[in-house]
């Protein structure tokens, strides 16, 4: 989940107070008169000077007084985490991928490590990622969780802005499978990833 801060924006005249959100793609800034968005992919120069964030993008320049901030977001900004690292997929892991047909995510899976099962679940799984496209997929989580090790996680993909499955129904499901949510991370444009792991009292 991204990382938000009170600060004060600065756009070409125009100053505002507001919040500040680091995603792992793009800076986010909402105030009563102004909503900005601006992906790293746009940002041309990326600068942390005296508290100040700076930037450039299409549409101008922009600055953040974000004070000791400034520094380490310019570093996220000029170095983001991929997304396996968000997901943390270590060398030499054993993962289980059901249902997640992303070709990018299966690419960076298989160079990470070569344990990977595609389309069931396999015992003594670090990770398992789970598609789930409707609440009767998260039916799934309490028989999936016996595939993962007593350390292991099982992260639920599903899509973003849906009434049919939302971040609360995930999170409920989880719960009533026995799970704790643990962490949240952009998985891409249009899904979001939940992590689910089995509380430590019954490991």
């Amino acid at each position: 989940m991204g990382q938000e801060v009170n600060c004060k924006l600065r756009l070409g005249k125009r100053v505002a107070e507001g919040k500040a959100l680091l995603e792992s793609q793009e800076l986010i800034f909402r105030a009563s008169e102004l909503r900005l968005k601006i992906a790293f992919r746009e940002m041309s120069s990326i600068e942390a000077k005296d508290g100040w964030l700076r930037l450039r993008y299409p549409d101008g320049a922009v600055a953040l007084e974000l004070g000791a901030q400034a520094a380490k977001w310019a570093d996220k900004i000029l170095h983001p985490k991929s997304l396996i690292d968000k997901l943390g997929v270590k060398a030499g892991m054993r993962i289980s991928v059901v249902g997640v047909g992303d070709g990018d995510f299966r690419r960076d899976l298989a160079e990470r490590t070569p344990d990977v099962s595609e389309g069931k679940a396999v015992p003594a799984s670090d990770l398992i990622f789970l598609r789930a496209d409707s609440a009767t997929d998260l039916n799934r989580l309490r028989a999936l969780q016996k595939s993962i090790k007593p350390n292991g996680a099982i992260w639920v993909v599903y899509p973003k802005g849906q009434k049919h499955i939302t971040e609360g129904g995930v999170f409920a499901a989880g719960k009533q499978a026995g799970l704790v949510d643990v962490k949240v991370a952009s998985f891409s444009p249009t899904h979001t990833a939940l992590k689910f792991v089995i509380p430590v009292a019954r490991r």
